[in-house]
């Protein structure tokens, strides 16, 4: 980064380093000296201009991606740009209604979950990259219980949280439990553990465990802890990781070595690698942040940009993250206020 910023670029250098970067964010080529001199609103040769790209690429903040080619923002002159230069809009009145109208349709008639596949979906079709949401383990309270037997010797326990997250675990009980220790198990749970997390609920059945079992019979009392301590024990498959429109980044492939790279990203989303790396993005600051490519060691392989926002459940607790991956070249000033809302709206659908 230039050590004095924009005091090192007079007005000049800024309107040319502005049009190289937009007309890479518009197109994703390269630009040249005299296709910057036409788009520059002031008359400038050719000449000229190169002299000032010059001045640009010692900086570091542009480059030429082949011999005698026009030229590209570095990652650290698309970082300075965005921080610097970048002007960003609020949505329009009718991006919002549409951006409601699509997410909370999701919200009033499914789960949590197929409100999260929406919000990930929208994103993708409003900013044609991938739209990303990942969510950690959750401490779910508890709303209803149910037991099921679908074996002689496995029950499948239904858990419906509050936030309307519905979670099946198979356990296994003994051969010759009856059917009603199944109900007593549910109303047992349901009648004391109702508002309360996994991990509170586990906790309580373990101090009590005397007073309890004067309650119930021992049958009934293996049925509550296993499905307890089952649900409350498995941090891995409580972790969502939903990526909706990666197609749509095959299409900004423009070499053998773009698809390589893209192929890692996929594999990397498909094995919900390092997912904990991206919920981390959230524990930093308020807002929108932005990575650029290498400056996310998550998909600096990639080639990648990534833009991402927290969301929080009814405590204020942020409980993951939502935003886009699309190259480089993406349109920030959309992408911004667009996954800033969606952040802010699913926030508010979820407390509610």
């Amino acid at each position: 980064m230039p050590e004095g910023g924009l005091g090192e670029l007079d007005s000049r250098a800024r309107d040319i380093f502005r049009s190289i970067v937009e007309s890479y964010l518009s197109t994703g080529d390269p630009v040249g000296s005299r296709n910057v001199s036409r788009i520059l609103t002031t008359a400038l040769s050719p000449a000229s201009v190169r002299n000032v790209m010059a001045d640009l690429e010692d900086m570091g903040l542009i480059y030429a991606p082949h011999t005698s080619a026009g030229r590209l923002p570095t990652e650290m002159g698309l970082r300075f740009f965005i921080d610097t230069l970048m002007e960003v809009g609020d949505l329009s009145k009718e991006e919002r209604k549409l951006i409601d109208k699509e997410v909370k349709a999701a919200g009033d008639v499914d789960s949590a979950e197929s409100l999260l596949s929406e919000a990930g979906h929208m994103l993708s079709a409003m900013s044609h990259g991938a739209g990303v949401v990942a969510t950690g383990k959750q401490d779910i309270r508890l709303k209803h219980v149910e037991f099921v037997r679908i074996e002689p010797e496995r029950v499948l326990a239904v858990l419906v949280g509050e936030t309307g997250t519905v979670e099946n675990r198979i356990i296994d009980v003994p051969r010759n439990l009856p059917t009603s220790a199944l109900v007593e198990a549910a109303n047992y749970i349901n009648a004391h553990f109702v508002g309360r997390t996994l991990a509170e609920a586990r906790r309580e059945l373990e101090a009590q465990h005397d007073e309890r079992r004067r309650e119930i019979d021992k049958l009934t009392e293996r049925v509550i802890a296993a499905g307890v301590a089952t649900w409350s024990g498995v941090a891995e498959e409580s972790s969502t990781l939903i990526v909706r429109g990666m197609s749509n980044l095959i299409g900004d492939v423009r070499a053998i070595e773009d698809l390589e790279r893209l192929k890692l990203l996929f594999d990397d989303l498909e094995s919900k690698k390092d997912i904990i790396q991206v919920l981390g993005l959230a524990e930093h600051g308020e807002g929108v942040r932005i990575f650029i490519g290498s400056e996310n060691k998550l998909f600096s392989l990639s080639g990648s940009s990534l833009v991402v926002a927290p969301f929080r459940d009814s405590d204020e607790k942020v409980v993951g993250v939502l935003g886009v991956i699309g190259p480089t070249r993406l349109n920030y000033a959309r992408v911004v206020p667009t996954v800033n809302y969606t952040a802010q709206l699913l926030t508010q659908l979820l407390g509610r």
